[in-house]
């Protein structure tokens, strides 16, 4: 049980059958945790305040074990290294 008394499993049927009736896929609670923690990062919230908002003890580990990278950070990244490594004519 929980500290309000409710059973973890009544919250993740709820949980299930809400995203079921939004036609989105079921997935874990717990990975709802690292996207809610990527998307915070990706909008520019600053590594405290995501930490913070989870409820950790330490920066690395909420940016470690909470946060995954976008695809367009990674972009960008790749780009900027082609621009760097690409011969100057």
């Amino acid at each position: 049980m929980t500290c309000d008394g409710s059973e973890p499993s009544n919250l993740y049927r709820s949980f299930v059958h809400l995203s079921e009736a939004a036609g989105l896929p079921v997935i874990r609670l717990h990975d709802t945790r690292h996207g809610y923690a990527t998307l915070l990062a990706a909008s520019g919230v600053p590594a405290r305040v995501v930490m913070e908002i989870l409820g950790r003890s330490q920066i690395g580990l909420t940016m470690n074990a909470s946060t995954h990278v976008t695809q367009d950070p990674q972009r960008e990244a790749l780009g900027n290294m082609d621009r760097l490594l690409k011969p100057q004519h």
